[in-house]
């Protein structure tokens, strides 16, 4: 399962999805993390700079150019939540914490 996790340089879940700086996209298995690459997304700067509908729009074609199934995050706005469940992203909240663990504890429920 690839997911993708908003992160902060010290390894821990940033709590701000839509305005993560960076995210990490991640192969969660039975066996563990297979991959772990971080990005720097800067969704944090671009997140004022256009509508809502371009932020997400920008968000949207991140994860599909990485081919997320299920993003880890500890909030996000409804809005968001529904653009993801109709791309057919599983979406988990109230992760806190280390990002690579809170990743592992997404499996198998994602």
């Amino acid at each position: 399962m690839v997911v993708c996790v908003p992160v902060t340089t010290e390894g821990l879940i940033d709590p701000r999805w839509g305005r993560a700086d960076r995210v990490a996209i991640t192969e969660v298995s039975a066996e563990g993390i297979g991959s772990w690459q971080e990005y720097q997304v800067g969704w944090d700067a671009l997140h004022d700079a256009g509508t809502e509908g371009s932020h997400h729009a920008r968000v949207a074609r991140f994860l599909k150019e990485h081919h997320v199934e299920a993003v880890l995050a500890d909030h996000m706005g409804p809005p968001m939540v529904h653009m993801l469940e109709r791309m057919g992203v599983k979406v988990v909240l109230g992760a806190m914490g280390n990002a690579r663990e809170a990743a592992i504890g997404t499996y198998p429920t994602v």
